[in-house]
């Protein structure tokens, strides 16, 4: 279920943010040389997946039909909403945060599975645990376990997980219509687009969470007010967000602000200044081991 929103009735800056998005989309698909495409169609279609985000917690209108209307064609391609929206969800209660199994965004292994994995599939987990790796390699990662997650589901006829699958080829057909009538971008670009947008969303990701024994110390701050936090639609201050899910992204900054030393206390100081200091950091360097530091077995 949908949760409601405490942000007004109608977000006008949130619809006009989705006019941008699919009005950039339009000229990005029919009207710009072909370099100068792909590199918008990559970052609309990360947009579009921020503002798919927003919907999924309630915004931009009081109405959930009308707010998935608004985000129905599936412009990224890979992802159905319907599932991205649950597993969300799921993901939101903080005291399974980076749990291995019952966290659905987690990129750590129990240590027992790790322990048993073979030394090409490590070496892949390693180099998706760098920044760079997880750019390039992550949503392959992530595709690759969403199907079979889902096709195990399927088979246990799991409610709505193949209705899921349904609405999300029903949102292609009018962007394959649009691309075989009227774009001048070849469908592999713009496929090709549509993996680096989600790669461009492993960058949010990719430090969120970290393992720590209190879930409220467990997610990120990031105090960056540029491209790539406008991209994420203020996401990095993911802390204000899971304190307050409910919340509209263009408030993030302000709530953060009201009083940083509480959400900084609230999450144990887990904190970077912006997205240049991730990149040094880490584009070439694991920030966590691929197993749990802090995993208890259950057995």
């Amino acid at each position: 279920m949908t949760p409601k929103s405490n942000a007004p009735k109608l977000e006008f800056i949130t619809v006009a943010m989705l006019a941008l998005c699919y009005s950039g989309l339009l000229l990005s698909t029919t009207m710009l040389p072909l370099p100068l495409a792909f590199v918008a169609t990559t970052i609309l279609i990360a947009l579009h997946s921020s503002l798919q985000h927003e919907v999924l917690h309630g915004h931009p209108t009081g109405n959930a039909t009308l707010n998935e209307a608004l985000v129905f064609p599936a412009v990224g391609l890979l992802i159905p909403y319907q599932r991205f929206r649950e597993l969300h969800l799921a993901h939101h209660h903080d005291e399974i945060l980076t749990d291995p199994y019952d966290d659905p965004e987690s990129n750590f292994l129990d240590p027992e599975v790790w322990a048993k994995m073979s030394a090409p599939m490590r070496l892949i987990r390693r180099f998706n645990n760098i920044l760079l790796g997880r750019i390039l390699l992550g949503p392959l990662l992530s595709m690759i376990a969403l199907l079979k997650g889902d096709m195990r589901a399927i088979q246990n006829h799991e409610v709505g997980v193949a209705q899921a699958w349904i609405l999300h080829l029903l949102g292609l057909v009018p962007v394959i219509w649009w691309l075989d009538a009227y774009s001048a971008m070849p469908f592999w670009l713009y496929l090709l687009a549509a993996y680096l947008g989600f790669g461009l969303l492993k960058i949010r990701t990719y430090l969120e969470h970290r393992a720590h024994d209190k879930p409220r110390g467990r997610t990120v701050i990031i105090t960056d007010r540029g491209p790539l936090s406008w991209l994420f639609l203020n996401n990095n201050y993911h802390v204000v967000h899971h304190s307050h899910p409910n919340a509209p992204w263009y408030d993030m900054p302000r709530l953060f602000n009201s009083d940083p030393n509480k959400y900084l206390k609230r999450n144990e100081g887990y904190y970077y200044a912006n997205y240049g200091e991730v990149f040094r950091k880490y584009f070439f360097r694991a920030k966590d081991p691929v197993p749990h530091p802090l995993w208890k077995s259950r057995r």
